[in-house]
C-alpha cells in the first residue's frame, strides 16, 4: 500500500496497527476472515483521493496486539473490537466518521454505529447480515458452505491446531471458495494472509472471535433488538451477486429486508463478484463506496 503511512495506536486494551492516507472525511475500513488490512489494498487508494482513509487489523488480525481472553470470549467480541476502532479514530483526530466492513469487518462495524452511535456518520457492510439473523437462518448450507462458523466456534484447542497445521489449506479454501475464482489473489497476497495465521497467538485469537460470535455477540444483538435499538445512521448493504446472500434468504426478502430490520435507511445491490468482491472487483466496489459516503 504504497503512500500509505502506517502506525501502531494505543487503543487501551491493546495496540492496533493502521495504515492511513489521503484528505478530506474520515473514513475507516475494516477486513474480514482470513484477510487483513491489505484487502483494501486497491480500493484505499481510490478512496483516498476524496476522504482520509484509514485501513485498520482487527485485534487479534494481522498486525494488531491479542489481548488476553476470558471464558466468555468478551475481549473478541465484536463490542470489544467497535471500541478499538473508536479509540484509533479519535486518536487519529476524529470523532466522528464514516466506516465499511467486509465479512467480520462488516460485523464490527454495524456494532460500531450501534454502540457509538454519534461516531458514525453513514455505515457500509459488505457481504454479510447481523450476526443474530445469520444464526437465526441458519441451515446445512450455513454449516457446510461457511465452515468457519462452526468449525472455529468450537472449545480450544481443536481449532487452533487445525489453523495452526495448515494455514495454506485455510486460506486457499477460503480464497478459491465462497463464489470466488481461486486466480483472484496473487501469490504476494496470498502469501500475506497465510503468513498473519501462522502465529499462535494469533490464531488463537481468531477463533476466540468466531467463538464470540457463536454466543456473546448473538447475544448483544437479541438485547438491541428486544429494546429497540436501531442503527440510525443511512446503511450501505453490498453483497455478492449469486452467492450466499443473494440466493439463501430469498424467503424472508433478501439483503435489505434483513437489514432493514436495524435500520430505516437502507439501501444496497448485489456485486458482480463472489464473497471477496472488494479484492476482485475493486473498481466498482470503489465506485459504489465513493457515490453512498458522498451523498449529502
Amino acid at each position: 500500500m504504497d503512500g500509505f503511512d502506517a502506525l501502531e495506536i494505543d487503543a487501551g486494551e491493546t495496540r492496533i496497527f493502521v495504515r492511513h492516507a489521503g484528505s478530506g472525511p474520515p473514513l475507516l475500513l475494516l477486513h474480514g476472515f482470513p484477510q487483513t488490512h491489505l484487502m483494501w489494498r486497491d480500493i484505499a487508494p481510490l478512496l483516498a483521493r476524496n476522504f482520509t482513509v484509514v485501513c485498520a487489523d482487527l485485534r487479534g488480525y494481522g498486525s494488531s496486539g491479542c489481548p488476553p481472553t476470558a471464558p466468555d470470549h468478551a475481549p473478541y467480541s465484536k463490542r470489544a473490537m467497535a471500541r478499538d476502532m473508536a479509540r484509533v479514530m479519535e486518536a487519529l483526530g476524529f470523532r466522528r466518521f464514516s466506516v465499511a466492513g467486509h465479512d467480520r469487518g462488516g460485523r464490527v462495524a454495524y456494532r460500531l454505529a450501534l454502540d457509538h452511535p454519534k461516531r458514525v456518520q453513514r455505515l457500509a457492510v459488505l457481504d454479510i447480515l447481523p450476526t443474530e439473523a445469520v444464526w437465526a437462518h441458519a441451515d446445512a448450507r450455513l454449516v457446510l458452505g461457511y465452515w468457519p462458523w462452526s468449525l472455529l466456534a468450537q472449545p480450544a484447542p481443536l481449532p487452533e491446531r487445525l489453523l495452526a497445521a495448515a494455514p495454506d489449506a485455510v486460506v486457499d479454501d477460503a480464497l478459491g471458495g465462497w463464489g470466488s475464482p481461486a486466480g483472484a489473489f496473487g501469490a504476494e497476497v496470498r502469501s500475506a494472509y497465510i503468513d498473519a495465521l501462522r502465529d499462535p497467538a494469533h490464531v488463537h485469537a481468531i477463533c476466540e472471535e468466531y467463538r464470540a460470535a457463536a454466543t456473546l455477540d448473538r447475544e448483544h444483538d437479541q438485547a438491541d433488538l428486544g429494546a429497540g435499538r436501531r442503527i440510525g445512521c443511512p446503511v450501505l448493504a453490498l453483497w455478492g451477486a449469486g452467492g450466499a446472500l443473494d440466493t439463501w434468504y430469498t424467503r424472508e426478502g433478501g439483503p435489505l429486508a434483513l437489514w432493514r430490520a436495524w435500520s430505516d435507511d437502507v439501501q444496497g445491490h448485489a456485486v458482480d463478484a463472489g464473497h471477496f468482491f472488494p479484492e476482485e472487483a475493486p473498481g466498482p466496489t470503489a465506485e459504489a463506496l465513493q457515490r453512498f459516503f458522498l451523498a449529502p
